[in-house]
């Protein structure tokens, strides 16, 4: 059929490189070398051959003054407007509001850094932007100061800025504060070089931002399909193939294929609590089970190994506790973290506390991988939580949860089909991991002069 596709086919279009130009072959060879004549200063020491001096002799600041909300649109009438840092990226602000009567402005290049708790926060400004009084820009005299290296600079003294600003309830730094900030000045060619190696790193890892909205795309599309059975998947010749159905039913969830029934989640699993975790039990940090918190459900992807508290056997007595088994599906049940719609699966035996509930499907009916996909792109807890100031989900609303069922072998099929992708998705965030540590580590030393760089021109043939 024409209108087939393999899962390979489809994720070479959705994840093909970008560029597939060919680098230059004129570049400069950088070299590192260590640092071993210093001069102390109230931030430590510092190469002897670097400045120390107030930001006032390297920059003007411009404090930010916010135009009346009657001049304010979204239609891209009129200048960008940052009223503060919500709309901050990476390195670039992504503004949504607009204004026809822009007050104070930030020119290109300007680094835009948030004045107004929370402070610290800096940006790049990417064209004319009109910035409110949440912003200040701050405007280097190319002569002495590159500003991308100021930029890199104020995220190492992100706490030294925080501690800038006054007021007992809600944090703010003044003009005044930001020009007589104390800060380091190497020759002007050494502040470029160093921010060139440090964007370098951050370009690697906008890409793997990039790879990764695309594959989140195409796996939202791909739930939606395969979730639903408007596009089913079958095996042939050891190879996955979808294809378009034809044949429905209605049925309270929507229309489903004709083959498939609905089911209530207590007929395809058991729904299981977690258990009280108190304070004298928790701070051991290896053991036989993992006892998991809300919070470890942040440290991975799908599948939860780790936590920062583990239990052994004599424990459990103590508990009055058992472990659960390798593939519950977990997920918070009480507070603000229902909101976050986080799913896990475990991915061995462990112990979870009372603030999470957990499902083990019954294999004999359901594949916990297809019910895990399911959850994670139909059911939004915090619509079964209802509108209470603790968001809580009972166990009544969790087990009459409606649900479509395949086959177990389309079941298996279709989520094999969404971990291909996930895996996929976890490797780059892993890869994005070691990047974000590579550029800490680079901002560390190459920023207070430990590991110093100098270039040798040198064409490559």
């Amino acid at each position: 059929m024409s209108s087939q596709k393999t899962l390979y086919e489809y994720m070479k279009k959705e994840t093909q490189s970008e560029t597939n130009q060919q680098p230059d072959p004129h570049y400069e060879i950088l070299e590192f070398y260590r640092e071993t004549e210093f001069q102390e200063t109230p931030i430590g020491k510092i190469p002897r051959d670097w400045k120390f001096i107030e930001l006032a002799h390297l920059a003007q600041i411009i404090m930010g003054q916010s135009p009346p909300s009657s001049t304010y649109n979204r239609e891209g009438v009129g200048m960008p407007f940052l009223q503060g840092k919500m709309e901050f990226g990476r390195i670039y602000p992504f503004p949504v509001m607009y204004t026809i009567q822009p007050l104070k402005i930030a020119e290109p290049n300007d680094v835009l850094i948030s004045v107004r708790a929370p402070v610290g926060d800096v940006n790049i400004a990417p064209c004319r932007l009109c910035i409110g009084r949440g912003l200040a820009a701050i405007r280097f005299n190319p002569e002495v100061a590159d500003y991308m290296f100021y930029f890199y600079y104020f995220q190492l003294i992100k706490k030294r800025l925080e501690v800038l600003g006054k007021g007992s309830t809600f944090k703010a730094i003044t003009k005044k504060d930001l020009e007589r900030l104390k800060v380091v000045q190497p020759s002007v060619n050494e502040q470029r070089k160093i921010a060139e190696i440090l964007s370098t790193v951050d370009r690697a890892i906008e890409s793997i931002d990039r790879n990764i909205t695309k594959l989140e795309r195409l796996k939202k599309a791909l739930m939606n399909e395969l979730l639903t059975g408007r596009v089913r998947v079958r095996e042939e010749n050891g190879k996955l193939i979808f294809y378009r159905e034809t044949e429905f039913q209605e049925t309270p969830i929507g229309k489903i294929p004709r083959d498939w029934k609905v089911v209530k989640l207590k007929g395809v699993g058991k729904i299981v609590s977690g258990f009280t975790f108190p304070l004298e039990f928790q701070g051991k940090i290896s053991g036989k089970y993992p006892f998991i918190k809300v919070k470890d459900m942040n440290n991975s992807y799908k599948y939860i190994h780790v936590a920062e508290n583990y239990v052994d056997d004599e424990d459990l007595v103590k508990l009055k506790a058992r472990p659960y088994p390798r593939n519950t599906i977990i997920f918070p049940k009480i507070g603000m973290a229902v909101r976050l719609n986080k799913y896990r699966i475990l991915g061995r035996e462990a112990l979870f506390d009372n603030n999470i509930d957990g499902i083990i499907v019954d294999d004999r009916l359901a594949y916990h991988e297809f019910i895990y996909y399911y959850l994670q792109a139909r059911v939004n807890l915090i619509s079964l939580a209802g509108m209470t100031t603790v968001p809580s989900i009972s166990k009544s609303k969790l087990e009459n949860i409606p649900l479509p069922l395949p086959s177990i072998n389309e079941q298996k099929s279709i989520a094999e089909i969404l971990s291909t992708v996930d895996r996929a998705i976890e490797l780059h965030h892993k890869k994005k991991e070691l990047l974000e540590r590579l550029k800490k580590g680079l901002m560390d030393l190459l920023l207070t002069g430990k590991i110093r760089v100098k270039v040798k021109n040198d064409n490559v043939r």
